[in-house]
């Protein structure tokens, strides 16, 4: 066991707010907040945990701290979830080298992981995500993982971290991601021989207009995720000016329905949001989008807790259906509406709706035939 204390800044609430003027209504009131003593986190749902680390893309200046710009806007919002308890741990320690700090957010994340904790990683470069997983990597835990982008970082030829940490991630040994999901990707930026890479390596990428078409299919994938990393440069420009470099992508409120998938999985217990660059920042807009993107994120997990063990019959629907010659089971929650399909090993996995639509027309769900192909 590690001594957080070393590896963490406390937070500046006057800094945050000058006038100290919180209600008792906004989040500020009801997050156990690192100010002079590391809060006791026994309790927490939810651990909120700011890196300030941009060099990996490029960028030497972090004097503008991104996470505490963030937490600027997240305070202020309303607290509705009373059954969820949020703790926000400050920041971590920028290292003299990029390594170090990857190596300071491994040690932070693998201690909070193994305390049984979600945890939500505010600011840093998208690169950061290496150091997310290499705190499953220090656990040996097999993970699920999901970026929401609109690049692939898989660029070998780039030598900024930034745009290539997927190859590290994806082909190192020993390898811990069992699956990898990409949402979002904007066709223009990514070559097509990476789609095809990533085809043969039963990936899973799902094209930002092919996510924004039917939003609900990404629930059951994010359903499935450990590691959830999300680059806001996967938001659009005009609702997102402080990291987007493209005029298209996904809406803000999309953003905040992903994000909301994200807290409602009983399995995500890392999320981290990069790419936010404060100076950037017109009017605040993004540091709010991301803000909004929390807000909804602990909407999710409150949501979660209403959540019944698929082990619980009785608080599920379960349907019979044959296709294609094959028997299977599908089982919609009573709780959550949310649905689960049967492969033929009798394992259950996340599903939609449309999945049983397909089965019970007698065609082979697109996703139980990825399923299939990866066991």
């Amino acid at each position: 066991m590690y001594d957080l204390h070393d590896f963490l800044i406390p937070i500046s609430i006057n800094e945050l707010n000058e006038d100290n003027d919180y209600t008792d209504g906004q989040l500020a009131k009801h997050i156990n907040i690192y100010v002079n003593e590391l809060p006791d986190i026994t309790d927490s749902d939810i651990i909120f945990v700011g890196i300030n680390e941009t060099r990996g893309s490029g960028l030497f200046d972090n004097t503008l701290n991104a996470a505490d710009c963030i937490r600027k806007q997240l305070y202020k919002l309303h607290y509705w979830h009373t059954d969820i308890f949020i703790a926000d741990i400050g920041n971590i320690k920028t290292g003299a080298n990029i390594n170090d700090s990857y190596a300071a957010v491994k040690t932070v994340l693998a201690e909070l992981l193994r305390m049984k904790k979600t945890v939500v990683i505010l600011g840093g470069s998208h690169d950061i995500t290496l150091a997310q997983y290499f705190a499953y990597k220090e656990l040996r835990q097999v993970i699920e993982a999901t970026c929401i982008d609109a690049t692939i970082n898989l660029k070998s030829e780039n030598p900024l971290r930034s745009e290539n940490f997927l190859l590290e991630m994806l082909t190192s040994e020993p390898n811990l991601v069992k699956h990898y999901n990409h949402i979002g990707f904007q066709s223009y930026f990514v070559h097509p021989r990476m789609l095809e890479t990533m085809d043969k390596l039963r990936f899973d990428c799902f094209r930002v207009g092919t996510a924004k078409e039917n939003i609900d299919e990404m629930e059951p994938v994010i359903r499935n995720t450990n590691l959830l990393s999300f680059d806001i440069s996967a938001i659009k420009y005009s609702d997102s000016p402080a990291g987007s470099e493209s005029p298209n992508g996904f809406t803000g409120e999309e953003a905040c329905i992903l994000t909301r998938f994200a807290g409602m999985s009983n399995k995500l217990s890392s999320f981290g949001i990069y790419g936010y660059l404060p100076q950037l920042d017109e009017k605040e807009q993004s540091a709010k989008q991301i803000s909004q993107m929390l807000w909804y994120f602990i909407d999710g997990k409150n949501r979660s807790k209403q959540e019944a063990s698929i082990e619980d019959s009785d608080s599920f629907n379960v349907y019979h259906t044959r296709f294609t010659e094959v028997e299977s089971i599908f089982m919609q929650s009573k709780k959550t509406g949310r649905w689960w399909m049967q492969l033929p090993n009798k394992k259950m996995i996340p599903c939609s709706y449309n999945d049983y639509v397909h089965a019970s027309q007698n065609e082979i769900p697109e996703r139980w035939l990825r399923a299939q192909e990866r066991d």
